[in-house]
């Protein structure tokens, strides 16, 4: 059984962990699996946008504890697992399409790192999500000691992090983790309405945007200025932009075509 679905609806590409018998753990095979979709998406013209959720009755509940237990790892394969994980949410960060994360059941540990690295996420108001690892003697991975002091603080990050308590969809949207919280019977279609949302924007655009927030973090306002006008100007020399125009003056959506 595969550990990662791969379905296709138009523009819209949508990866599904595929492990519902175990809440959708993560494992070395899933991890690859998932930065080579990923990174074969970003290099697909053809997909506009991507939705990662998971089956079943879970996102993802992060690392399979149980496996870690079925035998002892080398030093090698441990930090081979650890750079898995990190490839992983960063090709999500890194891929050109935005990726929108549809969250239901749990997210934890790895699994809620997964959905931190997503452009866009949507969660269910249900949703129990938790960082558990200081709690079980090992640590966080997918740059969250950086993206959640981003997104929620400093003095929340250490609360989270810290102390390990769950919270819900809800929260995580009052504190600015996730985009949108929706009734869990919701979330897919609500997911799939954000993605076509995007999808239907200029695609070089979109990666531009992308790409520059991604190096906000590394940049000088003057650097950051550069880099704008760089983008505009590539754009700018795209049949996109006169699409983008005509389509303006005509007062009709643009049919962007990527060129």
């Amino acid at each position: 059984m595969t550990e990662l679905l791969v379905e296709r609806a138009d523009s819209i590409l949508t990866l599904v962990l595929h492990r519902p018998d175990r809440l959708n753990a993560v494992t070395e095979t899933l991890y690859r699996t998932l930065v080579d979709r990923l990174a074969a998406a970003s290099s697909d013209s053809a997909v506009r946008a991507i939705v990662l959720t998971g089956a079943g009755r879970a996102f993802c509940v992060g690392a399979d504890l149980k496996a870690h237990g079925d035998g002892e790892r080398t030093d090698a394969e441990r930090r081979q697992y650890a750079q898995l994980g990190q490839q992983a949410a960063a090709a999500i960060l890194a891929c050109d399409k935005p990726v929108i994360g549809a969250v239901h059941g749990h997210a934890i540990g790895a699994g809620l790192e997964l959905a931190l690295a997503c452009d866009l996420t949507v969660v269910a108001e249900d949703a129990k999500l938790r960082f558990p690892e200081l709690a079980l003697g090992t640590f966080v991975g997918g740059g969250t000691t950086f993206t959640l002091v981003e997104r929620v603080g400093m003095t929340r990050a250490k609360h989270l992090l810290l102390l390990g308590r769950f919270f819900s969809g809800r929260d995580a949207v009052d504190w600015g983790i996730c985009n949108d919280a929706a009734p869990a019977a919701d979330v897919p279609q609500r997911a799939q309405e954000l993605a076509h949302e995007v999808a239907a924007m200029a695609p070089r655009s979109v990666a531009f945007c992308k790409r520059l927030l991604h190096k906000a973090r590394e940049r000088t306002i003057a650097q950051a200025l550069d880099a704008e006008a760089d983008a505009l100007a590539a754009c700018m020399g795209t049949e996109d932009w006169h699409e983008g125009i005509d389509a303006f003056r005509e007062r009709r959506p643009p049919r962007f075509t990527g060129e």
